[in-house]
């Protein structure tokens, strides 16, 4: 499976060279072009709530090619910024959140549009909503995790690029043949492989550093613990109190 998606990148990014070449030419601004796509898939989200399914996935087919063109001209100009890499992540969030709403809204409106089975609608807005909640958790996961240093760019069954495949190429060809039932195998099958991602995430992150010992732990066992003495009432009597700095070393009660 690895194996076809790879040949697919490669003969994706293929097609799409010319069009890289041409903007590298013409010296286009990376957030420009991430602000062209992401505006591109707000209005697929807006198709998908009308109900035009098939023309939503081919609009999100062709303007996919948004998300790889501003990472290709950000390297090839020299124009690579943090600020680009974090405006960039932040838009594909709220792509995400257009895509799967404007399913959602297409779902709760079964009973205007009669496009689906009757019973469809109520359940398939819970996938949707768990799909939209798995899928920014998995983003989140992985932005929390390399924030602490972990790696988890390859971690997780399901990555965005095969998330906007699923949605773009099955909706482009089929639409809703067969009484709506492959739009809803892929709008389960996002819902369940995002949490799915988000799990198998969190579980990697477990595993790197279950080794570590807690800090307030680690603090304790480094720094010698002083055993206070309690005052008595011969202390009393003679007047050798216990220095009033060693009561801070007393164990807690």
């Amino acid at each position: 499976m690895k194996l076809l998606w790879d040949w697919i990148q490669r003969g994706y990014l293929r097609v799409i060279a010319p069009v890289g070449d041409y903007l590298v030419r013409k010296k286009v601004n990376p957030n420009t072009i991430t602000t062209f796509g992401t505006l591109c898939t707000l209005a697929t989200g807006v198709i998908f709530a009308t109900g035009h399914i098939r023309t939503a996935g081919w609009l999100l087919g062709i303007t996919a090619l948004f998300d790889v063109l501003d990472g290709i001209v950000a390297r090839r100009t020299g124009r690579s910024t943090t600020f680009g890499a974090f405006y960039d992540s932040t838009l594909d969030r709220v792509a995400d959140g257009a895509l799967l709403g404007g399913l959602t809204v297409f779902f709760a409106r079964n009973d205007v549009h009669h496009s689906l089975p009757s019973w469809t609608g109520t359940p398939m807005v819970g996938v949707l909503l768990l799909g939209i909640v798995g899928t920014f958790l998995t983003s989140y996961t992985r932005a929390r995790a390399e924030a602490l240093g972990i790696e988890l760019k390859n971690v997780g069954i399901l990555q965005r690029p095969e998330r906007i495949t699923l949605l773009a190429a099955p909706q482009a060809f089929f639409g809703l043949t067969l009484n709506g039932w492959v739009l809803i195998a892929i709008c389960v099958l996002l819902s369940a492989t995002a949490w799915v991602t988000a799990i198998q995430r969190i579980t990697h992150v477990y595993r790197a550093t279950s080794d570590e010992r807690p800090a307030r732990a680690r603090a304790r066992s480094s720094v010698p613990v002083e055993r206070a003495v309690r005052p008595t009432p011969e202390h009393v009597i003679r007047g050798d109190l216990p220095e009033p700095a060693s009561y801070s070393t007393l164990p807690p009660r």
